[in-house]
């Protein structure tokens, strides 16, 4: 379980500090699968930072499964078995994806092992086993393998920030697959995404909605995506970049 008490942080701008997340308490329960959503700058990339611990809070406390991790560092957090997807992954020229798999699970893996978390997110093992983690890849065969390296580690909280950014439709919908599939078999563990999708808001149990930096509503699907995509006002919250529906842009 993660829990953020009063969270804040700021950042310096023009010689005055600027607020970015402001006050945020929040628990993601064990077993669940949670999305924040919210308009564009409203702080969501920046909470999944934070709770990374690529960013350090101004104030406030996070804590996982009990343990207070505000102060740890993303090692420390990692081996504590939170994992976290960038935006865009990274790239690394010179290591196979065999290694990197094999680096995320911690011990050597026999190319059979590492090849059953690939087929897990829709790529066939043998064209990807031996390849570089380089631009050779593209974007939606990046996303997938770096999930395959958290589902590799096996964190007790999983998080996701924007998977869908810099993807094509069609490794978009492959994307989808792979989190309904993660979600129908989830157990002991959690799933944070950072998403504008509503196909990716369509799988959570819960769902998170940060607005100019503070948390306005947390509640079940059923609660809070009616009230997203129903109304006038959830209208024009889609275009700046609440709900994206599956086709683009509301």
């Amino acid at each position: 379980m993660l829990e953020l008490k009063n969270i804040s942080f700021s950042v310096e701008a023009d010689g005055q500090d600027k607020e970015i997340i402001r006050d945020v308490s929040l628990t993601i329960p064990d077993n669940k699968f949670v999305v924040v959503t919210g308009p564009n700058g409203g702080g969501k990339s920046t909470l999944a930072r934070l709770i990374a611990g690529i960013e350090k809070p101004v104030s406030g406390s996070i804590l996982l499964n009990g343990e207070d991790i505000t102060d740890k560092s993303i090692t420390e957090r990692a081996k504590l078995g939170l994992g976290y997807a960038f935006q865009q992954p990274v790239r690394f020229k010179g290591i196979t994806v065999l290694d990197l798999i094999r680096i995320a699970a911690g011990k050597r893996l026999t190319p059979g092992d590492a090849c059953e978390y690939l087929s897990s997110v829709g790529l066939c093992a043998r064209d990807y086993i031996d390849r570089e983690v380089d631009a050779s890849l593209s974007g939606g065969e990046l996303k997938r393998i770096e999930i395959a390296t958290v589902l590799a580690k096996g964190s007790t909280l999983s998080v996701f920030d924007e998977p869908e950014a810099g993807i094509d439709l069609w490794s978009f919908q492959n994307l989808i697959e792979v989190f309904e599939g993660m979600r129908e078999n989830i157990s002991n563990s959690s799933i944070l995404i950072i998403s504008h999708q509503e196909r990716i808001l369509n799988i959570a149990d819960e769902i998170v909605v940060l607005r100019n930096g503070q948390l306005v509503k947390h509640g079940s699907k059923d609660e809070v995506l009616p009230e997203l995509i129903g109304t006038s006002e959830a209208i024009k919250e889609c275009r700046n970049g609440v709900v994206v529906r599956s086709g683009g842009e509301a």
